[in-house]
């Protein structure tokens, strides 16, 4: 017990010195976890992010623009033949709205997150993104739709979007085949992300924890997708069933487990932007508090208008009210405060 203890102690010594482990040992690394060696972990992952980042904790302003989508992904609440939910979308000034009451609360990066909704044009995104430039110059905008074409991502950028989220999900080919129909191509997918990076965008991908069908191989597949693909963002959270998909009667993902990659995922990319996302305060009263003393630096409270925050339910249970909605961000800065880390008044770029 103690030599496999020792061994994994070796693993995370060489992760955190950057050298690059092999598919078998990412394996042997989530595999043979303990309470002692998860403490050891985040005890070094917080060091790093740290040294990089300081005790500062970046927010972000979510505005979740439509929850209407094309697609029929097998774990998500808005998928498309899903009709027992109210649908919505957000128009320009309601968005440009959000923004200036995110600006007033000390937000400067806004989050703009959808379903992939053909009324949100290429051009209808486009110049959203320019409103958004021209009258908060001094914030960064981080887009989050979805896939699109390489001249989609072209245009947005040069509007003036500076990040771009696409959750890769699994790096696992056959995995990704059992989360999603058959009209959906990892290959796509993954093309997306390169083309993303290509154009310039800080690009950020991940996937979920504990997803039906995932295995320690599938988790070592994702964390040597990120060793190569280097992301200057990569976003985790537990998967959590929502009642009117497939999935609704399977497992939901573990706190302890998401925790446990966070940490690993700061030490692998120490320059990574990171967050704890509102599916760990949606599994656990302080999963966010958690997530931060395992290696996170960002935490993104919900900036959309209160009427449609409870339509948007990706999962079961998600937190929209409460210290999730962004004018609670005074509570969220106390309670970053507690376990020793201050939010802060900053874009929060990636920083190499």
């Amino acid at each position: 017990m103690s030599g496999a203890k020792g061994g994994i102690r070796d693993l995370i010594d060489r992760l955190e010195a950057g050298r690059t482990l092999s598919q078998q040992e990412w394996v042997v690394l989530i595999e043979g976890r303990n309470p002692e060696t998860a403490e050891y972990l985040f005890e070094r992952a917080r060091a790093v992010r740290e040294r990089i980042y300081g005790k500062d904790v970046y927010i972000r302003g979510l505005i979740e623009c439509s929850n209407y989508c094309r697609n029929d992904c097998f774990y998500c609440g808005i998928r498309r033949s899903n009709g027992n939910i109210s649908r919505y979308r957000l128009d320009r000034e309601t968005i440009l709205d959000c923004c200036q009451e995110g600006y007033r609360l000390g937000f400067r990066t806004f989050v703009l997150q959808g379903g992939e909704d053909g009324a949100m044009t290429d051009e209808w995104t486009e110049k959203t993104v320019a409103a958004i430039r021209e009258k908060f110059p001094d914030c960064a905008i981080t887009l989050s739709l979805g896939e699109r074409e390489k001249e989609s991502y072209r245009r947005f950028f040069s509007a003036g979007a500076d990040r771009y989220l696409l959750r890769h999900e699994t790096a696992d080919r056959k995995h990704y085949a059992m989360l999603h129909p058959a009209g959906m191509s990892y290959e796509h997918r993954m093309n997306c992300l390169r083309e993303l990076k290509n154009i310039g965008y800080q690009t950020g991908c991940g996937f979920m924890v504990g997803s039906p069908g995932q295995t320690a191989l599938s988790l070592a597949q994702d964390m040597c997708f990120i060793s190569e693909f280097r992301p200057e963002m990569v976003g985790i959270g537990p998967f959590i069933p929502q009642h009117d998909t497939p999935f609704a009667r399977e497992t939901a993902g573990t706190l302890e487990l998401t925790l446990y990659m966070l940490g690993l995922l700061r030490l692998l990319r120490p320059n990574v932007l990171l967050p704890a996302t509102t599916a760990l305060g949606t599994i656990h009263p302080r999963g966010r508090e958690l997530g931060i003393l395992a290696g996170a630096n960002v935490v993104m409270p919900n900036l959309s208008p209160s009427a449609v925050r409870g339509k948007y339910l990706l999962y079961d249970n998600k937190l929209c009210t409460g210290d999730e909605a962004a004018e609670s961000v005074e509570n969220l800065k106390m309670r970053m405060k507690e376990i020793g880390y201050r939010v802060v008044t900053d874009r929060g770029d990636f920083r190499q």
